[in-house]
């Protein structure tokens, strides 16, 4: 909770937001910090209209209101088997009754790659 009244206090303007959240991405160990690393150069790439912020002290990325649409959860943080790239519901994930909303992420791979850019673009229609 008080990294997120840090987040909620923090400027508004985009460039600041983007450089809290990577200061938090270089406090990661590794392999978090390469794999948060890799996630906000594929979000950034294939998803410009989003905006780098934090979420609960860890890299999220937001719509132009502010909504967290994408998030990434170091594992080293919640002391997890692995890291999790997971998906808030204004995401358009949406396939049917029923659809993953969070992924286990231990490695990317040229094919998890893929799989993240795909699921990006998807996430901001």
């Amino acid at each position: 909770m008080k990294e997120r009244a840090k987040e909620l206090k923090a400027s508004q303007k985009a460039a600041d937001l983007e450089k809290v959240q990577l200061e938090k991405i270089a406090e990661l160990p590794q392999p978090d910090r390469g794999l948060a690393e890799r996630i906000q150069a594929l979000v950034k790439e294939h998803a410009p209209s989003l905006i780098s912020k934090t979420y609960y002290g860890m890299p999220g990325y937001a719509n132009a209101d502010g909504k967290i649409v994408i998030f990434f959860q170091a594992a080293a943080k919640f002391e997890t088997r692995y890291s999790t790239l997971g998906f808030n519901e204004l995401a358009t994930l949406d396939d049917g009754p029923m659809w993953p909303t969070s992924f286990a992420v231990i490695e990317i791979t040229p094919a998890v790659e893929k799989q993240i850019i795909a699921l990006v673009k998807k996430a901001v229609g």
